[in-house]
């Protein structure tokens, strides 16, 4: 364990798998304390438990982000265990592709009650705090390269992503004074387990794994871990004058305007 988070109290949703999972396992190994917080307690349960056994210092809590009473109880709930929160990471999410005058309304508001009002719920009670101690803090949101590209047949994802995006600037104007930085991580195709069950819906999984990786001018994908270490740079104080930005994790998937 090295200590790039030491002093770091750092609040993770969708926590308990992907992505989420290897940020809280990479912030655990630099020092930080952690409060985990995921929709699937069972799940989160046990992953709490296995990075206890490693030596972190956390607390969970199984909450929905689109309701901000049970994101404000864990917050409470966390003080007596890692502290007062003074890092967020905005990283749940869900994907909703449609055509867009077949898309529902109930399927148009899960987006963007998911991929921006959660977020915005979780970012305006970790603010609060963050004023009131007054001594800053980080927020990252965990955008995605749909934050500043329209791939066809995504909508309405990619509007939420922009719209997160466009928080993530505005927040970190907002508070820079305040010594809070708000900030977004855009990674591309990840190799999680949503990315496999993707590939496995086609007829041939390969070929459609192979489609993916021809996309990528290095011929793979990221790891969940290589996500995990960009985001221990941002809300390390090795990275305190980014603010209002976002870093694109990809390997060059959004440069390359055709694949090879």
């Amino acid at each position: 364990m090295s200590n790039r988070l030491d002093g770091k109290r750092i609040m993770i949703t969708g926590a308990a798998q992907g992505i989420g999972f290897a940020m809280a396992e990479a912030f655990a190994r630099e020092g930080a304390a952690l409060l985990l917080i995921d929709r699937d307690g069972d799940l989160l349960a046990k992953v709490a438990e296995d990075l206890q056994a490693q030596g972190a210092k956390l607390c969970h809590a199984a909450a929905d982000i689109t309701n901000a009473a049970s994101i404000e109880a864990a917050i409470i709930q966390a003080r007596e265990t890692v502290g007062d929160i003074n890092a967020l990471v905005n990283n749940a999410g869900v994907n909703i592709f449609a055509e867009p005058l077949k898309l529902s309304d109930e399927a148009w508001e899960r987006c963007f009650d998911i991929n921006l009002k959660g977020a915005w719920n979780c970012t305006r009670l970790v603010l609060k705090g963050m004023l009131a101690g007054g001594k800053g803090g980080v927020i990252l949101n965990i955008a995605s390269t749909h934050a500043f590209t329209v791939i066809p047949r995504t909508f309405p994802y990619p509007l939420a992503k922009h719209a997160l995006l466009g928080m993530t600037k505005s927040l970190g104007l907002e508070y820079a004074a305040a010594n809070i930085r708000v900030n977004a991580l855009a990674p591309g195709y990840v190799a999680t387990q949503k990315v496999i069950d993707y590939w496995n819906s086609f007829p041939n999984p390969e070929a459609a794994k192979a489609e993916t990786m021809k996309l990528h001018p290095g011929g793979r994908i990221a790891t969940p871990n290589e996500i995990a270490m960009a985001a221990v740079f941002m809300i390390s104080d090795e990275c305190s004058f980014m603010n209002a930005t976002c870093l694109t994790v990809d390997g060059g998937l959004s440069v390359q305007q055709h694949p090879l």
